[in-house]
């Protein structure tokens, strides 16, 4: 039987579209078996894998320390290269000096701030012990004085430049000493004497010539010593320095005097003073009258004091051109300013008096000025 054209046209594309699904198939598989082909082993491989290759590093191991114990110039240590002290080397020497650096700049930074070492400061001793850091004042002259040259040879102190001596020694004397012998001063090795004139009374403010002046004046000219005097002041106003003066200025008529005419203005130990009440600027006004009245006929002047007296009850500023006797009893001065002469004992044992001797060493000759 013959079939219509319609059912052939129809039933046509039959067989084309099996085909079409047979290929779609057959390409899934091809693909899906690539996919398993290149996957991870499963897990029973890899562990077998691993254990291969563990072994194959314990025996790569095991040959490496064969070739090790055999070879005698390897040390067989296991240490890395991170592990060894050379590779820090530089690293610690630098944190070592950069520690000593700052241990080195803390040390200066305490020494700039401890009184007693920065330069700055000079220390002050009360009568009561009492004791006190104080400013240098940078705007006076400090003393160049190298205390190296100093030689103590009891009871005298010399002073050395060079090798040379340039000091002279002196021996302060008042009515108070007794009988003086100024010959035998000089035979044990008193340069200059100093020598009381007067005083004013620190309780009566009566004016008062010392008793034995004439007569000690006379024994030095004699001894050929040279010498200058000491007024102990009491004056609270600058006409009652100016009278003090005056009677300094009579009294010394007809001598040669080569040494100062020094001021001393003190407190007085166990009782009250007349100066006791004066202020700072008072004090130094009144010494200032006295010696500018000495120093226009023509004498040397000087100030006495100890360091308390110099630097804490006058204004030194205001004194500058006169010279300083300073009073210490030490084995060196620590006065820092400019000074001439320095009393360093008020209790030596010299032949010619029979009292404790006042001795000062006088760092310039005032004969040869």
């Amino acid at each position: 039987m013959k079939l219509s054209d319609d059912f052939d046209d129809r039933n046509a594309g039959a067989p084309l579209l099996y085909m079409s699904v047979g290929v779609l198939l057959f390409a899934v598989t091809v693909v899906g078996a690539v996919v398993l082909m290149n996957r991870k082993p499963s897990g029973g491989q890899s562990v077998q894998n691993k254990t291969e290759t563990a072994a194959a590093q314990a025996e790569s191991k095991a040959d490496v320390q064969e070739a090790v114990a055999d070879d005698p110039y390897i040390s067989g240590s296991t240490l890395r290269s991170d592990d060894l002290d050379f590779w820090h080397m530089y690293d610690e020497t630098e944190s070592v000096e950069a520690e000593e650096e700052k241990k080195k700049k803390e040390e200066e930074e305490e020494k700039e701030q401890d009184p007693s070492t920065d330069g700055k400061h000079t220390k002050l001793v009360a009568e009561d012990g009492t004791e006190e850091w104080v400013d240098i004042n940078p705007y006076l002259t400090r003393n160049t004085y190298d205390y190296a040259g100093l030689v103590y040879q009891y009871p005298i102190m010399k002073y050395y430049e060079d090798s040379e001596k340039v000091s002279k020694v002196g021996i302060r004397i008042s009515a108070d000493d007794g009988d003086v012998n100024f010959g035998r001063l000089k035979k044990a090795g008193i340069d200059f004497a100093m020598i009381q004139i007067g005083s004013r009374g620190y309780g009566s403010g009566n004016l008062m010539a010392d008793d034995m002046f004439y007569e000690n004046v006379r024994k030095a000219t004699e001894a050929e010593m040279d010498f200058g005097v000491v007024f102990f002041s009491q004056a609270i106003t600058k006409e009652e320095a100016l009278e003090e003066a005056d009677r300094v200025i009579e009294g010394l008529q007809g001598f040669s005097v080569v040494y100062p005419v020094v001021f001393d203005m003190e407190y007085v130990k166990n009782d009250t003073a007349r100066v006791q009440g004066l202020s700072r600027d008072a004090k130094t006004e009144v010494a200032a009258a006295f010696m500018d009245a000495i120093e226009q006929v023509g004498y040397k002047t000087m100030l006495y004091g100890d360091k308390e007296w110099l630097i804490r009850r006058v204004d030194l500023t205001k004194l500058i051109k006169y010279d300083i006797w300073f009073s210490q009893e030490a084995d060196t001065p620590d006065y820092p300013y400019k000074f001439t002469m320095w009393e360093y004992t008020k209790n030596a044992k010299v032949d010619g008096i029979d009292e404790p001797a006042k001795l000062s060493v006088c760092f310039i000759d005032y004969a040869s000025k």
